[in-house]
């Protein structure tokens, strides 16, 4: 929800936040967005601006200002120099304040001029991997920001193996060496993991028993409803096979749970052990606060999703089929498969020199 200073519900960012729980929306989504909401109407308020009538001269200024104005600090101790937010976290924030008045427009809040100077209609000369122009190009036009800073796209991080194998070493319990485990080997996303039930866990060598027909160790991943508001980002249902190491880590972590008497009966997999309330779900921040401490001990970045990247690089290095990686990811287009694509310096390295090796040849 978002409030005002007065501590009161400002109505139409809650009913869009609704809107978001309507189609089911993580909990992380319906939080940030909410938190970029309420820096557009504090702006907004603060310097006497109708957030339903902002000028594109005002909205440019609120783009500039979100780079240009300090963070406040995140401790008690301020930092020795001051923090700045990125061209790409100001786009971000920027996105969502204009998809809010968008859909306040739908509600008659918002004139329907405002929304127009929001986007400009921009051609697709050359359409991204796997979209689909449609038979006769009718959908190479899109709608485009028209307030935005032009930022570079950034690469995406991920882990290699001695990381990932750094990272578990630094682990002081058996459920976070589970947890940055099974991250690692299914790839699967920080909220299908936090999601999980003991129903999910098939690591027996025949599952047939349990009225599952899937062979060998695995973990089922469904989308549902979770007290800690973990969600499932697809809602197609899959299974990811886990190696008998990962079998054992899990036994590891059964005998550590049922030493803490709240913990022993919980019916979700990855639960509070070390702090309170003992036994209720872990959450997001739970999930963040280990991978934090982790990094610091690490030297290096290391978040949830960058394992679900190395994954991905894993498989597609290993020869696997690229439709059955889409499947163990739980993509439904081939185009979201390009992300996880990355090359390293030696093999980029190798391809200059091969190149250089055969112009030789041939001159």
């Amino acid at each position: 929800m978002v409030i005002s200073s007065g501590y009161e519900l400002h109505p139409e960012a809650c009913e869009f936040l609704e809107s978001l729980r309507a189609v089911d929306s993580s909990v992380n989504t319906e939080r940030n967005y909410a938190g970029r909401i309420a820096l557009y109407l504090s702006y907004c308020a603060v310097r006497g601006i109708d957030w339903t009538r902002p000028t594109l001269w005002q909205l440019s200024a609120f783009l500039h200002w979100l780079v240009e104005e300090p963070l406040p600090p995140r401790g008690r101790v301020a930092p020795s120099e001051p923090r700045y937010r990125e061209e790409k976290t100001a786009n971000a924030i920027v996105s969502t304040a204009s998809r809010f008045l968008d859909f306040c427009s739908t509600r008659g809040w918002v004139p329907l001029e405002v929304v127009n100077m929001l986007w400009e209609p921009k051609f697709l000369r050359h359409a991204p991997p796997g979209y689909d122009v449609g038979e006769d190009g009718q959908f190479r036009v899109v709608r485009a920001r028209t307030i935005k800073f032009r930022v570079a796209v950034d690469g995406y991080e991920w882990l290699s193996s001695e990381q990932i194998e750094t990272l578990t070493g630094l682990t002081g319990n058996a459920r976070d060496r589970f947890l940055v485990t099974l991250l690692a080997v299914t790839g699967a996303r920080i909220g299908e993991v936090l999601g999980l039930r003991r129903e999910d866990m098939h690591f027996l060598s025949d599952s047939r028993m349990l009225g599952c027909s899937e062979r060998g160790p695995h973990v089922h991943i469904r989308r549902r409803a979770n007290s800690n508001g973990a969600l499932a980002k697809s809602r197609q249902p899959r299974s990811v096979p886990v190696e008998t190491d990962v079998v054992g880590l899990y036994s590891e972590y059964q005998h550590e749970r049922d030493k803490v008497a709240e913990a022993a009966g919980a019916d979700m997999v990855f639960v509070n052990l070390f702090r309170q309330p003992l036994g209720e779900p872990m959450k997001y921040h739970g999930a963040k606060d280990l991978f934090d401490r982790l990094a610091r001990k690490a030297g290096f970045t290391a978040r949830p999703h960058m394992l679900r990247h190395s994954a991905a690089t894993r498989w597609i290095r290993g020869g696997t089929d690229p439709d059955v990686v889409q499947a163990l990811l739980g993509h439904a287009s081939g185009q979201s498969m390009e992300p996880y694509l990355h090359s390293t310096g030696e093999e980029r390295r190798e391809a200059v020199e091969r190149g250089a090796a055969h112009r030789k040849a041939s001159s």
